[in-house]
């Protein structure tokens, strides 16, 4: 009986963690540039690669940088509500086009519009990499010193917006 005991004990543990995981939220991935300052960065726009963007020109406001790609299926997804979010003037948005030929982007905006301040061609990956980014969309609030106070991961949705953006932007 006692040699039945190991197994079933280091089974209830087991089944302790997969119940734990089971709870948590996979998109909720912890970022560790928050509350840390944006990383540096001096990119071209893309409707005009001779204007350069970097961070520096940004500070004194607060911010939003959306990472996003024409080839990003989930980026169609929230594309309209950072469309009205634009339209409300709460907060700056920038783009930051991910791995992306410039031509396919800017058709992309016109077709579906163009929510963004200023959009940067990020075509080889690195500023993406150096925010740290998994996967389009992502989407960054940066604060008026900047720092990067908030990450949302996935599609920003209305209730994104709505309970955690609009209210963290109004403190900040």
């Amino acid at each position: 009986m006692k040699r039945y005991l190991l197994p079933l004990g280091v089974f209830v543990v087991m089944l302790g963690f997969l119940f734990t995981g089971l709870r948590l939220d996979p998109r909720d991935v912890p970022s560790p540039l928050v509350n840390q300052p944006v990383p540096a960065f001096n990119l071209p726009t893309l409707a005009a690669p001779d204007r350069r963007i970097a961070p520096e020109q940004l500070q004194g406001q607060v911010w939003m940088l959306n990472v996003w790609a024409s080839w990003c299926v989930a980026c169609q997804l929230e594309h309209p509500v950072l469309v009205d979010l634009a339209r409300t003037g709460a907060v700056t948005v920038i783009g930051l086009n991910y791995k992306d030929r410039r031509d396919l982007a800017l058709n992309w905006l016109r077709q579906h519009g163009d929510p963004y301040q200023a959009t940067l061609s990020d075509t080889d990956g690195r500023v993406g990499l150096d925010f740290g980014v998994y996967g389009v969309p992502e989407t960054y609030v940066i604060d008026r010193q900047g720092v990067i106070r908030h990450k949302h991961t996935g599609p920003v949705t209305p209730e994104v917006v709505r309970d955690t953006l609009l209210p963290m932007i109004a403190r900040l």
